[in-house]
């Protein structure tokens, strides 16, 4: 995954198949949140994998135009403001992404 970079996901998390959003910074630390949006349930992406991001490289929901800090996940615009991300624990294994436990 490249430096300060956006992927989706799914993995199984208590039994169920949930979308992710990962987030790579550049410094190589990795982030992983709900692929949902706090402010209306909907997914953050426009089409599966795909990402609006401002020219700072916030996060915008394609349906309402909540606008996400990153790496932090914290709402600073848009109808959610205040809210945050949804944060899944992981952690780098080996080159990989893996769900922490």
């Amino acid at each position: 995954m490249p430096l300060d970079s956006l992927h989706e996901c799914e993995a199984v998390i208590n039994g169920d198949v949930e979308s992710l959003i990962l987030y790579r910074d550049s410094e190589g630390g990795v982030r992983a949140w709900r692929n949902v949006c706090p402010h209306a349930g909907r997914r953050l992406d426009y089409a599966p994998g795909k990402f609006i991001r401002t020219k700072q490289g916030q996060l915008v929901c394609a349906v309402h135009g909540a606008t996400f800090a990153l790496p932090q996940g914290d709402c600073v615009a848009g109808p959610c403001k205040g809210d945050c991300l949804c944060a899944v624990a992981v952690r780098n294994e080996n080159d990989a992404v893996v769900l922490a436990e």
